[in-house]
């Protein structure tokens, strides 16, 4: 068969598959004239390159919202297109047929993904054991020999979400692999749980360039999370005028800027408010959730409580400054994004008087 009968036998013709790879060229930020090269590359991958999707400490969240994605299903275009040889969640195989799957693809090039934090040491290892086996040592073990490494979710970038805060305090596989100085480049893709635009996105990049894409000090791709959330919250608009959210129960409020309940989108870089949800449908902010700072190094720990107002911001050259604070320090500073804005509002008294006001309603 094909490849184009290939598409087709699935559902998904010649015109939507270039349609798919046309957006996903734009939305990482490419010239429109590589879409052709990008489908290629995706076409090729019908091939190869395999994958192995490793599952650690997590709750298997990402791979549910990887494969809840529709228009084209995930299982029609990326599964078959990337060939998955091993993912326990979705596999036929189980046991030592499913282990033998995995020990098969290691001899040939292939991109691992991760899914979930890793014990950090041969002491905490019983914590996670996966067919019998430290799942420590899978990772180490799969990392040395991939030609990349996908971290996928919070867990498995920063080791610090959910199950960051047990006993055991797990790591990244970013930080893992450094630890045993194994050289293998580590895409970070972070959110909870990671976004697929992003996943897809990330591998199709990798794919038509044979590289990873440029990324930040957290090692996550520029084209997902080099803007603030903030820069183009659709609240924004509220937060210039000073209208922050006090009273949940308040119709009049249910637009207004959650920064008073929370709301991380000041100090979190990520494209949620650009690219949403579930197909486009939503996304926290805009469905009245405050931002988690789901994307961020430190997530949940360092950012919890979720809905308490934030007291500090970093900013450049002054490091951390209470928020009701900041207009003080204004005279000598030279910020930029979230700074000029918080610190405009701060100075105003906007933002001082509305969180006061809110305390006397309490």
């Amino acid at each position: 068969m094909g490849k184009l009968d290939f598409l087709q036998a699935r559902g998904i013709s010649r015109r939507d598959f270039m349609k798919l790879m046309a957006a996903t060229t734009a939305a990482l930020g490419l010239p429109e004239v590589l879409a052709p090269q990008a489908a290629k590359a995706v076409e090729a991958a019908m091939e190869k390159p395999p994958v192995i999707w490793l599952h650690g400490m997590e709750c298997t969240g990402c791979s549910e919202s990887l494969l809840a994605t529709l228009n084209p299903s995930i299982e029609s275009l990326v599964l078959d297109t990337l060939s998955i040889r091993y993912h326990e969640t979705i596999m036929a195989a189980s046991g030592h047929v499913a282990e033998q799957a995995y020990q098969d693809t290691l001899d040939e090039k292939f991109v691992l993904v991760v899914e979930g934090s890793v014990p950090a040491s041969e002491a905490t290892d019983s914590y996670c054991m996966v067919g019998g086996k430290p799942f420590r040592e899978t990772v180490l073990e799969a990392a040395a020999k991939a030609q990349a490494v996908i971290a996928v979710g919070s867990c498995a970038t920063d080791g610090a979400g959910i199950p960051g805060a047990c006993e055991i305090k797990p790591i990244g596989v970013r930080e893992l692999l450094q630890k045993h100085n194994i050289a293998t480049p580590v895409i970070n893709l972070p959110c909870c749980p990671v976004k697929p635009n992003t996943l897809i996105g990330t591998i199709v990049y990798y794919l038509t360039f044979s590289a990873v894409p440029e990324l930040d000090e957290q090692a996550r791709p520029l084209i997902y999370y080099g803007k603030l959330l903030h820069d183009n919250c659709p609240r924004r608009g509220q937060f210039e005028a000073g209208n922050f959210l006090s009273d949940w129960n308040d119709p009049a409020q249910k637009d207004y800027c959650l920064l008073l309940k929370g709301c991380k989108g000041p100090k979190t870089y990520t494209d949620c408010a650009q690219v949403w949800w579930n197909d486009n449908a939503n996304f926290c902010i805009n469905a009245g959730s405050p931002c988690s700072g789901c994307s961020e190094s430190g997530f949940y720990g360092q950012f919890s409580p979720l809905y308490a107002k934030q007291e500090n911001f970093s900013l450049p050259g002054l490091g951390q400054i209470h928020a009701d604070t900041v207009g003080k320090v204004v005279g000598g500073a030279t910020v930029v994004g979230l700074g000029a804005h918080l610190i405009a509002t701060v100075a105003s008294g906007r933002l001082k008087n509305n969180d006061s006001e809110q305390k006397k309603e309490d």
